[in-house]
């Protein structure tokens, strides 16, 4: 298998079911993961970064021929459809489980595709590659190779179309071409597999409308836009797509869908979708299987596409944040647990929810990881309203703890009037501003569970206490003095106040927020505060903790991991940092210092020492799970120090350019 994380596990799930020994490669960080531990056998990679490891043919195939496998299965990443490396496996003498390494070197160049493609009469946008022919805008510059959306960007006007092209073409390394914009259009795709015989089999359209940078956040079928006869037009357009290009193999064809119901043809994806279970769920194939049989010269087993079976509706839990521009987040998973799952990895029975995951408790998340999708989740119902609401339950109440996810978004696009209504294309996000938002957004939810985490830290404490304790937490001669504690929050720093009775009763308490120019810990619990309406205690351990608030019953969950408390309830989740009471100073950065923020390697650098730069300048780039973020100049200025270089590895926090300001 050369690939890793949860399509490693999702191919090894059927390889055991039909009898098919395993080999995963792993790097140096990927040592424990979850795909090598399920493996019959593992191969490890010397390195840790995804081009020395993972991305590596020669010694992918070499780890390959050392466990004596006959296949290589690509995964659904970069490699899967590269030419070089499925021709490098062919060489090898082993199996290549894809498309043959020609069909993948005319897929390779878009351009050409849509030539062919257009030909067969699929309906196509035009393709400019000269800038200068560019009839009207808007329009959508597009790298010829290349996956995911890398590259990708709207000019509107003719004056920026130039400066646009070339700072692509840098970007990528390579040609790119313009295609009118389409707004207001949805991404919809029909998953295909073809057998060596000529049999071609659709499986229904997938919806991918909701993305972010061109990639798929949300997917399901059937599309809520598409009836019988439009689905019949585009499986019709699909087949002739896949036999212009003597396609062989499991992929999908992706379409631009419009509100009339016009369509035009984007690309054939020569892999096994990441959102392939919602197929799955809906059809009750595993394609995994088929795709296999195919790799063996097999037919098809099914003479047409089969029968939709209810709905199915797909999320990415990602780790990155989605309120700071999608930015990767690094770290352990301390938890990560979602309830009522039914099963993972293979079609279900029937309906409920399945989740593939390439990650548990206690991996690391960073930038050698490749991409920052932690896991699927797919809610399989009767109807499409049936599996939203599962889908977003689940996510609100599953336990993802010690890095940030896009969970809160997801759920809050779930439960959104418009996706509800079927109201929904690639510029959702844009126009929907309020999914961003946390879940635990209100003052009340958030001051409840700053209280719940500071009564389970007491509660914890004197659980561990070696003298006297059976003593009721904060046990004092002058019961009314009050218990603090201040934690670093989603707002800033607060301090959360309580007293307790000589009965053991909650007699008061309090949230606030303290300034953190003026964070006086020593101070604290000192001034009068206004204390909030009075809730009841029902009982408060270090993990668990159930308040009665105005005759209603809310239980709260925290889990604690060192001096950071992460706290669940019906409300939502949030994260909450213990400031120490005597912290210690923090070391100051130069003035005008620029520094990473987040784990990953410098891509490129724009700028060199003494050179004078405007505000909003792009001085460098970061490349970290697979994205890539923009360094810009905050002020005007000249670069005076600039300790990094193209290649390099840096860490949160780490210095990469300071200026002198203007």
């Amino acid at each position: 298998m050369a690939d890793r994380g949860e399509i490693a596990r999702r191919v090894f799930a059927t390889c055991r079911l039909v009898g098919i020994e395993t080999v995963a490669v792993y790097s140096d960080v990927d040592t424990d993961a979850p795909h090598v531990n399920e493996a019959d056998y593992a191969v490890h990679l010397e390195g840790s970064t995804p081009a020395t490891t993972y991305l590596e043919q020669h010694a992918l195939i070499a780890a390959a021929k050392r466990a004596g496998a006959n296949a290589v299965h690509p995964g659904n990443g970069s490699l899967a459809e590269d030419p070089e490396f499925a021709a490098a496996v062919t060489d090898a003498g082993m199996i290549w489980v894809g498309p043959p390494a020609a069909t993948l070197r005319t897929l390779h160049r878009k351009s050409e595709t849509k030539k062919l493609v257009a030909e067969a009469k699929v309906p196509v946008l035009p393709t400019f590659t000269d800038p200068a022919t560019v009839p009207g805008f808007p329009v959508l510059i597009k790298p010829d190779a290349g996956i995911g959306g890398t590259g990708m960007r709207v000019v509107r006007d003719a004056s920026t179309l130039a400066e646009a092209v070339a700072s692509t073409r840098r970007e990528v390394d390579g040609d790119v071409f313009c295609e009118p914009y389409v707004a207001n259009v949805r991404h919809i795709e029909v998953p295909i597999l073809a057998d060596a015989m000529g049999a071609v089999v659709p499986f229904g359209e997938r919806e991918c409308s909701v993305q972010r940078r061109y990639q798929k956040i949300v997917e399901e079928t059937p599309s809520p836009a598409v009836d019988a006869a439009l689905r019949e037009d585009l499986c019709r357009a699909a087949i002739v797509a896949v036999r212009a290009l003597g396609f062989v193999g499991a992929g999908a064809v992706e379409f631009l869908l419009d509100s009339d119901g016009d369509f035009w043809f984007l690309e054939l994806t020569p892999t096994l979708q990441t959102d392939h279970a919602v197929t799955e769920c809906t059809s009750g194939y595993d394609l995994v299987r088929l795709q296999l049989l195919i790799a063996e010269g097999g037919s098809l087993p099914m003479p047409g596409p089969p029968p939709i079976r209810g709905h199915a509706i797909e999320v990415r839990i990602c780790a990155e944040d989605p309120a700071y521009a999608w930015l990767p987040s690094a770290g352990t998973l301390h938890r990560f647990a979602v309830p009522d799952v039914a099963g993972s990895f293979r079609p279900l029975p029937q309906p409920g929810l399945r989740l593939d995951s390439g990650v548990a408790d206690g991996s690391v998340t960073g930038p050698h990881h490749h991409d920052p999708m932690l896991a699927k989740l797919v809610a399989w119902a009767p109807s499409r309203q049936e599996a939203a609401r599962m889908l977003a339950s689940a996510l609100a109440r599953a336990q993802l703890h010690g890095v940030v996810t896009n969970r809160d978004l997801l759920v809050r696009t779930l439960r959104h009037h418009s996706f509800r209504s079927g109201d929904i294309d690639t510029g959702f996000l844009d126009r929907h501003p309020e999914v961003f938002a946390p879940l635990l957004s209100s003052v009340d939810a958030v001051r409840l569970s700053c209280l719940a985490s500071a009564l389970a830290g007491a509660a914890d404490r004197r659980a561990s206490a070696p003298v006297l304790s059976t003593l009721p937490s904060g046990w004092r001669n002058v019961p009314s003095g009050s218990q603090t504690a201040v934690y670093d929050g989603p707002t800033g720093p607060v301090e959360v106040g309580y007293r307790m009775n000589r009965h053991g009763e909650l007699a008061g308490w309090w949230v606030r927020s303290v300034d953190p120019e003026e964070l006086d810990l020593a101070g604290l619990g000192q001034a009068p505060v206004d204390e909030h309406p009075p809730i009841v205690v029902v009982s408060a351990s270090r993990d668990r903790v159930v308040l009665n608030v105005q005759g209603i019953r809310l239980a709260v969950l925290v889990h604690r991991v060192g001096d950071v408390s992460y706290v669940d309830s019906p409300e939502g989740s949030v994260t909450l940092r213990e400031i120490p009471r005597f912290p210690l100073p923090a070391p100051e950065a130069a003035e005008s210092s620029l520094i990473a923020p987040l784990p990953g390697a410098v891509r490129r650098v724009l700028v060199v020492p003494g050179q004078r730069v405007r505000a909003g300048e792009l001085l460098l780039t970061l490349e970290a799970m697979k994205l890539e973020h923009p360094v810009h100049a905050p002020s005007a200025g000249v670069v005076a120090s600039l300790p990094v270089h193209p290649g390099a590895e840096v860490d949160t926090g780490e210095l990469l350019a300071v200026l002198d300001p203007e």
